[in-house]
């Protein structure tokens, strides 16, 4: 890793957390383009994103994962340093940070970001969806597990929450488990995942469409659309190849979504449709920045540079439409996607015919020349990822 230069004194800098997700680099690139120093907080030293030629600092800060407390401490320290001016929160456990530490951040931070209360609402399942039937938004029933009589159908037992913080520890508990017409081992269920969880009604399997906004205490700065067209697995998870996307009923839901919360800074708000009756069914929201940033600034929302300006006072440049039907691919992703179609077997779904998917695939590459990583102008992040998955062979 190569040394960094010290922040600014001229232009605030920003605090990013170091993260292997896409959305990390994207803030990176898109504030380094305009100048505005870059502080990378990263608890391994080795984040592909260190590499990019856009980042000016790294600081060292423990894992929050493993140690919290340690870490809130540490991001509190430079949050106090005068030439920090904001923090671009990316992962479930930074918002967990600012509800926990809201205050102390406040005295020297701008945070466009929801309050505490309705971040607590967005992570919580129960809260999220009773929120959502009253803005008039479809989700599946949903509801504790100790409160669900009926397993006639189909249905997937989650965590009521994204993460937890408990003992000094970030704990994002165990994944969705799916049933068909039987009744779970409830005690079970309830010691796996350290919780009572929530039980959903299956909604079948649709397109997975992403509705993403910036609000200034509850309008719109600036929206986008994408549509999920390959994932890590065949089966779902994190997109790998998606492309933008205008659907007037989603952005209506989307928005209302919003509304009912008067929510505040960056919001990713996910829907599946339902295949049954095509109406968009809202899965969560994620009340921070997102792991396929780079597809909407590609596309000509340049998200990150949106919210800087909110955190400096100013208004927002104006971002009247953006262009759809552009691709933006995780290159090592596609290559994960074509071995899970290869390999896996997922009991609810069964996977596409392989060599049309290598066909899409190749198909794609050679039309949509967008990446989340691999770039002409930065190229180190993506020499670094291709050198660390080498090593994991």
């Amino acid at each position: 890793m190569r040394e960094r230069t010290g922040a600014s004194d001229e232009i605030p800098a920003a605090l990013i957390p170091a993260l292997e997700a896409g959305g990390s680099l994207a803030c990176v690139r898109s504030l380094g383009r305009r100048g505005v120093p870059t502080v990378l907080l990263s608890h391994r030293g080795d984040e592909p994103v260190l590499e990019s030629k856009h980042a000016t600092e790294t600081v060292t800060v423990p894992d929050p994962q493993t140690a919290y407390r340690e870490y809130r401490d540490a991001v509190l320290d430079v949050a106090a340093r005068e030439d920090v001016v904001t923090f671009l929160p990316l992962r479930d456990i930074d918002v967990h940070l600012l509800a926990d530490a809201r205050d102390a951040l406040d005295d020297h931070l701008s945070l466009p970001v929801a309050d505490p209360e309705t971040l607590r609402t967005a992570s919580d399942r129960v809260r999220l969806f009773a929120a959502a039937d009253e803005a008039g938004v479809a989700g599946p029933e949903t509801a504790l597990l100790d409160e669900w009589n009926d397993w006639s159908g189909r249905t997937v037992v989650k965590p009521r929450h994204g993460v937890f913080v408990a003992d000094g520890r970030a704990d994002y508990r165990a994944k969705p488990e799916f049933f068909d017409g039987e009744r779970p081992d409830v005690d079970r269920l309830v010691e796996t995942m350290g919780h009572v969880p929530v039980v959903q009604s299956y909604v079948p399997a649709g397109p997975e469409q992403g509705f993403f906004a910036l609000c200034d205490h509850g309008e719109p700065v600036a929206t986008f659309q994408h549509h999920r067209v390959r994932s890590y697995s065949y089966s779902g998870g994190a997109s790998v190849y998606r492309e933008s996307a205008e659907d007037a009923d989603l952005a209506s839901a989307g928005l209302a979504v919003l509304e009912q919360l008067d929510w505040h800074g960056p919001a990713m708000v996910e829907f599946r449709r339902d295949e049954r009756d095509g109406t968009p069914q809202l899965l969560e929201v994620n009340p921070r920045f997102w792991g396929s940033l780079a597809l909407a600034v590609h596309a000509g929302v340049d998200f990150p540079w949106l919210y800087y300006q909110l955190a400096r006072g100013r208004s927002p440049d104006l971002v009247e439409s953006y262009r759809v039907g552009v691709g933006s691919h995780v290159l090592t992703g596609e290559l994960s996607y074509l071995y899970s179609v290869a390999t896996d077997d997922h009991a609810h779904q069964e996977p596409p015919w392989l060599p049309g998917e290598v066909a899409r695939v190749a198909r794609s590459l050679a039309t949509d020349r967008n990446f989340d990583v691999l770039s002409r102008r930065d190229p180190r992040p993506f020499v670094a990822t291709a050198v660390r998955l080498l090593a994991s062979q």
